[in-house]
């Protein structure tokens, strides 16, 4: 991919990781797109990129990605408008305590995290696909290292645990991601679809950005403690920008910090657990999300 001006959408961008990424895209000159589920979020987030970046081209879109007819209306705005460049699919949900449903009855961290971005790229395809080299970034995250898919009961409805919820939920994005590459280039595809993560990324060790992200500070001594293997969410964007617009990144790579165990450093190819490229549970996880969806990216 090219150094020029592109047309970047990111999801979640109203907090967190999607904030910092979107305000560095706007900084490197791309136009950015904020899609977001609550539009006055997103709003402010625009006027914090265009505080701190002169000249920023920065706009919304609304789109909430645990309601699949939200998924394909945003789509649709997004794809009236033109090209999309890069889809940065960074917005997820975690530590939900009690299991929770999407408006489609979807267990939430599955259905936001990994659902709602299948039918998002679904719906974006053409508009990808419209682009010189279109490319879709999608969030791993280094939990996926501790657990495999169940796609006998992808929805946790037999037996619930929060925190591997979310982790099945990152391992289905990245396997998601991987064999999305497989059959684009298996298809002569001009679309690239690459993973990354953001390494050990804490929002209390973020640099503040109010009213958007205003982090609450640990003591010092924890704060020096915690700088030791973690990062702020400003650090931890690095790689997901690196994997959106850096000319060298090929499809199919994963992105993450270059430091011990990937969980600080600056960007660096790394390398993801085995079961995470597994292309049968990939086709199997493809054909579940499909069927749940009722969408099919078209190649």
């Amino acid at each position: 991919m090219s150094a020029d001006r592109l047309r970047v959408v990111v999801t979640g961008a109203t907090a967190g990781l999607g904030y910092f990424a979107a305000e560095r895209l706007a900084a490197q000159g791309h136009r950015v797109v904020l899609a977001a589920r609550d539009p006055e979020r997103a709003v402010r987030a625009a006027d914090a990129v265009r505080e701190r970046v002169a000249g920023a081209d920065v706009e919304t879109v609304d789109l909430d990605l645990a309601d699949l007819s939200s998924v394909r209306s945003g789509a649709d705005a997004l794809a009236a408008s033109g090209p999309v460049d890069v889809l940065l699919a960074n917005a997820g949900v975690v530590g939900q305590r009690r299991r929770q449903t999407t408006a489609d009855g979807f267990e939430l961290q599955f259905g936001t995290n990994h659902l709602g971005h299948f039918a998002l790229v679904s719906h974006l395809m053409p508009a990808l696909g419209a682009a010189r080299a279109g490319r879709v970034v999608h969030l791993g995250s280094i939990s996926h290292r501790w657990v495999r898919l169940d796609l006998d009961d992808p929805m946790m409805v037999s037996s619930y645990s929060s925190s591997v919820a979310y982790a099945r939920s990152k391992l289905a994005v990245m396997s998601f991601g991987f064999e999305l590459d497989r059959r684009l280039r298996a298809a002569g595809s001009t679309v690239t679809s690459v993973v990354a993560h953001p390494g050990f990324a804490w929002e209390s060790l973020s640099d503040p950005r109010p009213p958007v992200v205003e982090p609450r500070r640990p003591p010092a001594v924890l704060t020096s403690m915690m700088h030791t293997f973690s990062q702020g969410k400003e650090v931890g964007a690095e790689p997901l920008v690196h994997a959106a617009t850096a000319p060298g990144v090929v499809g199919g790579e994963y992105w993450g910090p270059a430091g011990w165990f990937q969980l600080t450093g600056a960007p660096a190819r790394v390398p993801a657990k085995r079961h995470a490229r597994d292309p049968r549970a990939a086709e199997r996880l493809w054909a579940v999300s499909a069927g749940l969806t009722k969408t099919h990216p078209a190649l």
